[in-house]
């Protein structure tokens, strides 16, 4: 199989020498030569951190109210249901108008959800339900916030520079999953879930912010059109399947949406069970397999340009699910914080490079509805992972549920590398533009 005609893969220029610590950084992070990333990036890390603290408060606040390791799964999933059907029109919206303006919108959104949560937990009403009800609205606002996001990128770096913009905005997510859970344990330890939530709901006010001292970006919204949604959907669903690489790497993301990332609900049943962990120690688990994403995502940002593509996709995705089946059936806690570190780093290897490398091929005309349908895969069919998990998890054991996932996941590796070989020449050609 090989590209479309119409398909011209990027080159790969030549990296300018540049001296001192700064040019070094430069060159290994060159996203940070564009000044609006340079704003963009702290405003982001503190709204992660807020994020990651809510996400953890959250699963450890459902086990307190249920003790059911299935209702932790349907809590996380009820965040990222509406995804998987509000994604596409998303997309749309993205491709239509500003995404600075969406982000704003959206940002504020959450911000408001995360501060009626807190205010529940803080008075003690807090509820099942109430959670599942604002997770599904926080789902609503991300199926439009996470595509906006994605595609805002390429408004903010050169296009050479989106690789490393990418890498950097995956080690934002993965950073935060060092710091948000360790700050979540103690808070909670000492405060409650509720104050966590609260803090989630300030954090917001940083990348709002930052968004508001952006100068000009680089790539305008494509002008309004009349073309009906449905249509607008119909096309771009036919250039990502008319893509190989594209629909590749979807297909790819599927399969590790599903049976990979649903583990990072488990991390508070793991805890408490198999370690006899407090919310403190939850958060250790957390932060170690987020140092690991963090370390593999500097790697791909700074060797995306030297080394093969389906190196960090199918060797990253083996290597995860190798080192999760390890952490599975050891009870010793160094072994099994080693085993997470290698886990994370191997799976975040893996989806930062197929992200870097849809934003590579993808015409800017489709980009919204390519990274939308991107989005509605990955975040929308965790439903799935996570219901599945946590129902293997109550029946069988979290263990086997793992490890389940983890098998497929390496079966679906093996078959990337032995796809056909159009496509693996073309990963393997494209090089970070």
């Amino acid at each position: 199989m090989t590209l479309p005609a119409e398909t011209v893969l990027p080159t790969n220029p030549k990296p300018q020498k540049r001296n001192g610590l700064s040019g070094q950084l430069l060159t290994a992070f060159p996203a940070f030569e564009s000044p609006n990333f340079r704003r963009y990036f702290p405003g982001q890390v503190i709204s992660m951190i807020g994020t990651w603290i809510q996400m953890v408060a959250q699963g450890w606040l459902v086990l307190e109210i249920t003790g059911s390791a299935f209702d932790v799964g349907l809590a996380a999933a009820a965040s990222t249901l509406p995804t998987l059907f509000l994604s596409l029109l998303g997309g749309v919206v993205v491709d239509r108008y500003p995404r600075r303006t969406i982000l704003l919108w959206t940002q504020s959104a959450a911000m408001l959800l995360a501060f009626v949560l807190g205010l529940f937990a803080v008075t003690g009403t807090v509820t099942i339900w109430i959670i599942l009800v604002l997770s599904f609205l926080l789902g609503c606002v991300n199926a439009l916030n996470v595509p906006a996001l994605q595609a805002f990128l390429s408004e903010i770096v050169e296009r050479e520079h989106l690789a490393s913009a990418i890498a950097m905005n995956s080690a934002i997510y993965n950073g935060s999953r060092v710091i948000g859970p360790a700050i979540a344990g103690f808070l909670i330890s000492a405060t409650g879930t509720g104050t966590a939530f609260l803090l989630n709901g300030v954090s917001f006010f940083a990348v709002i912010l930052s968004l508001l001292s952006m100068k000009n970006t680089l790539i305008e919204p494509a002008a309004k059109t009349s073309q009906n949604p449905l249509q607008s959907i119909r096309e771009g669903l036919s250039y990502a399947w008319g893509h190989p690489v594209i629909r590749t790497s979807i297909f790819f993301i599927a399969v590790i949406s599903i049976f990979a990332w649903s583990y990072v609900t488990m991390l508070p049943v793991i805890a408490k069970r198999t370690f006899g962990m407090d919310a403190s120690g939850m958060g250790y688990l957390y932060g170690v397999s987020g140092l690991g994403s963090v370390v593999g995502t500097v790697l791909v940002s700074i060797y995306s340009r030297k080394i093969d593509r389906l190196v960090f996709i199918a060797g990253g995705t083996i290597l995860f699910a190798l080192a999760l089946i390890g952490f599975t059936y050891t009870t010793h806690l160094p072994a099994a914080l080693f085993f997470l570190f290698v886990s994370g780093f191997g799976l975040v290897s893996a989806v930062s490079t197929l992200s870097a490398t849809i934003q590579g091929t993808v015409d800017d005309r489709f980009r919204g509805r390519v990274m939308s349908l991107y989005m509605m895969i990955f975040m929308g069919f965790m439903p799935i992972g996570n219901l599945e998990i946590g129902y293997l998890s109550e029946h069988f054991g979290t263990g086997i549920a793992i490890r389940i996932g983890c098998v497929v996941t390496i079966l679906a590796a093996v078959t990337l590398i032995f796809t056909s070989r159009g496509v693996r020449k073309a990963y393997s050609s494209y090089k970070a533009s």
